[in-house]
């Protein structure tokens, strides 16, 4: 099974931190972000697709073309045109009906969410979170089971978000994206499509760390010194 592993964003957030070095190489606990995610895999996962852009050569560098045991396939984003896209450039490397991990550069998820996720056709790493305009906010039938995404709404429905890890099927490719206001456009959008023919289970995180800011660096640092 192939993880995509969406690592081309510029981390303007992360600033100064990213001005030269890309955000899935900045350290937590004496090892790039980027590490952190691929140890997390579970054994099932045997390939890597990393979508680059922002300083790729950097992030080629240091991965490789084997990285941690699995061997490494880079796809190049150009421009920044969101998630969707991203994930779209690696259309050609998935076989029809193949299923595959869809993981941000900026996120680390306990492998057991991820090993729960592969009892299912297609499922989605939900959480719930403060404040969730930010994110891809989730709405979840009594079974379990996906009803809507929204992409950064203006008035959420809920506190249920999309953690950004995803398993898909190339069903995915079928849909149309919508471009979103600010000019991106974003694989929960294109998820919500799919709902009504191809049903997306809902899998609580059990230990999700969003790494966006350069709090998020101390605190993720904190929480895994503590585990």
């Amino acid at each position: 099974m192939k993880a995509i592993i969406l690592a081309a964003g510029e981390g303007r957030r992360m600033r100064p931190l990213t001005e030269n070095t890309p955000k899935p190489l900045l350290q937590i606990q004496d090892k790039p972000l980027i590490e952190h995610i691929v140890e997390k895999l579970p054994q099932e996962v045997d390939e890597l697709v990393i979508v680059v852009g922002y300083l790729r050569e950097m992030i080629k560098h240091y991965c490789g073309d084997n990285f941690l045991g699995r061997p490494v396939t880079y796809v190049e984003q150009s421009a920044p045109l969101g998630t969707y896209h991203a994930v779209s450039l690696a259309k050609n490397l998935i076989k029809e009906d193949e299923r595959f991990l869809v993981l941000y550069g900026d996120d680390i998820h306990d492998t057991e969410s991820l090993k729960e996720c592969l009892n299912y056709p297609r499922a989605m790493i939900v959480s719930e979170v403060d404040n969730p305009k930010p994110f891809g906010v989730v709405e979840i039938n009594e079974e379990g089971f996906i009803l809507d995404v929204v992409e950064k709404p203006e008035f959420p429905k809920t506190n249920l978000v999309n953690t950004g890890a995803n398993l898909l099927d190339t069903n995915i490719f079928k849909y149309p994206a919508e471009q979103h206001p600010n000019g991106e456009f974003y694989l929960p959008t294109v998820i919500g499509k799919m709902l009504k023919d191809y049903p997306v289970k809902a899998v609580h995180s059990t230990g999700w760390l969003t790494v966006a800011t350069p709090e998020d660096l101390a605190r993720v640092e904190q929480v895994l010194a503590n585990a």
